[in-house]
């Protein structure tokens, strides 16, 4: 027998209050600088399978390029630190390198076939659209190019 009820009840009272204190901050979104946000929108049964994603190459009147697809939201933190880093890539390795962003709170049908379930989410295609990587979280600008170059892309310099 338990010489000291009370205290293992209130150790067990310890334990409930300190799991719900950490799923109610799982819940949330991060409000730090880094890291990621939770995705509220996505039920976790419709998620797609641990398959690697495929997009559509691009239309043969373009050349194919790497895709850098990133999905967030306009509203997240470490989104936002993302946004000016995805126009830097677009612009200093246009017609190199193919950026897109999906805002999937705006559209949740859209990041369905990613099967994503923290924003942000950075995929990284090659030119037929085979997925090659995928980042959950913020990725600085030098990491991501340093990812192309281990994935073996080479981007180049600065057109």
């Amino acid at each position: 027998m338990n010489k000291h009820p009370r205290f293992s009840l209130a150790i067990i009272l310890l334990v409930i209050i300190g799991t719900a204190l950490v799923i109610a901050q799982t819940n949330r979104s991060v409000t730090g600088t880094t890291g990621a946000c939770c995705l509220p929108l996505i039920n976790l049964a419709t998620i797609a399978s641990n398959a690697p994603t495929v997009i559509p190459a691009a239309t043969p009147k373009s050349k194919p390029l790497p895709k850098l697809l990133d999905l967030g939201a306009d509203k997240c933190i470490p989104c936002k630190m993302m946004a000016p880093i995805l126009e830097q890539l677009k612009t200093e390795y246009a017609g190199k390198l193919d950026v897109e962003f999906i805002d999937v709170w705006k559209n949740p049908d859209a990041s369905k076939p990613y099967g994503i379930q923290v924003i942000p989410t950075q995929i990284f295609f090659d030119i037929t659209g085979k997925e090659l990587f995928r980042h959950i979280g913020f990725f600085s600008k030098d990491d991501i190019l340093a990812k192309w170059k281990e994935l073996g892309i080479e981007l180049g310099k600065k057109p």
